[in-house]
């Protein structure tokens, strides 16, 4: 039976001689919940964890990534996406903004011309390279110099963002959706994010079951990792993120962010995507997704204080604020 691994990770400043890192990050760790289908957990310590576990855990990530958690900002450039459907949609507007999150703190930006709503329909690979390649030019010209990652499912598109000036993919579909696409990455070199999402936007909340949801999520994403790795793409640049909102209930998201430090157990930095979901909407009895704000800073900062090194975020100002107050209340200090 397959043992899963999963730090009890500690911002405090009072951290035991024989504490580990985690990924060579500021969190740290004495203990771990050991998880198995059909047991209850366990709790170990970390003298006890296996060699092959450690590895995974302890191994620094890429340094592209920095020491700090990264703010990655969307930038849609679609008719219908679930909270900003429209307001980018022009490239004038989309280019604007992305320039204003990259003044207010994002280190990446992701363009993304495909609505994944729940009930989403599929977009031409035209029309899509269409609404995403002026940007990313747009971008360039205007002197942005940082991290844009586009978001797409299809290799063309991604082509043709590579040709724009994009230097990242990210694929909700976790690289399933077209065969091609690992390809264009690895010939490319560029970083990559894998989600999990394999079931498409337009069907994947009708009916999402899982025997238990947070395993499965790790299996896929191990196992498309491995896959990236056998296309060539290394692990290095490879990016998980276990796809809050997509084919999950609010049951489901709620145990996988509960446990989300799990997924350092992959060896590669976590990328968490929850801004404005539905189910902040729920919790926090926040109908229109514009008001979701406060409940996803919530959310992304219970990411940062399980490890996550990326994200993915709306409102980029509010959530660079709230960032830099809790790395400064947890640490005791400021970097500036």
């Amino acid at each position: 039976m397959g043992m899963y691994y999963r730090p009890i990770l500690s911002s405090d400043v009072a951290r035991p001689d024989d504490a580990l890192r985690i990924g060579g990050g500021a969190q740290w760790f004495t203990d771990l919940e050991v998880l198995q289908r059909g047991a209850a957990p366990q709790v170990i310590g970390g003298a006890d964890l296996p060699e092959a576990a450690r590895a995974a855990l302890l191994t620094a990530r890429h340094s592209m990534w920095g020491t700090r958690p990264q703010i990655m900002g969307i930038v849609n450039t679609t008719p219908d996406s679930f909270s900003d459907g429209g307001v980018h949609a022009q490239a004038a507007d989309a280019i604007a903004a992305g320039l204003a999150m990259a003044a207010a703190g994002a280190d990446i930006l992701d363009i993304g011309g495909e609505s994944t709503r729940p009930g989403a329909q599929h977009v031409a690979v035209a029309e899509e390279i269409r609404r995403t390649a002026p940007v990313i030019a747009g971008l360039r010209a205007a002197g942005h110099g940082g991290v844009i990652s586009v978001d797409t499912r299809k290799a063309e598109v991604a082509r043709a963002a590579l040709d724009a000036g994009a230097d990242m993919i990210n694929d909700v579909s976790g690289f399933t959706h077209d065969p091609a696409l690992a390809g264009v990455a690895a010939q490319a070199g560029v970083p990559v994010c894998v989600m999990h999402g394999p079931v498409d936007p337009a069907v994947m909340q009708l009916d999402p079951r899982y025997g238990d949801v947070l395993l499965e999520v790790y299996d896929f994403l191990a196992a498309r990792i491995a896959a990236l790795e056998a296309a060539g793409i290394a692990r290095g640049r490879i990016i998980a993120d276990p796809g809050i909102g997509f084919a999950k209930t609010q049951a489901h998201n709620l145990a996988v962010l509960s446990r989300l430090s799990l997924f350092h157990s992959l060896g590669v930095p976590l990328l968490l995507g929850a801004s404005r979901k539905r189910f902040i909407g729920n919790i926090g009895q926040a109908p229109d997704p514009a008001d979701r704000m406060p409940g996803s800073i919530a959310v992304a900062l219970a990411g940062i204080a399980q490890g996550v090194q990326i994200v993915r975020v709306h409102d980029v100002s509010q959530t660079a604020q709230a960032i830099a107050l809790w790395q400064a209340s947890v640490s005791g200090r400021t970097d500036s």
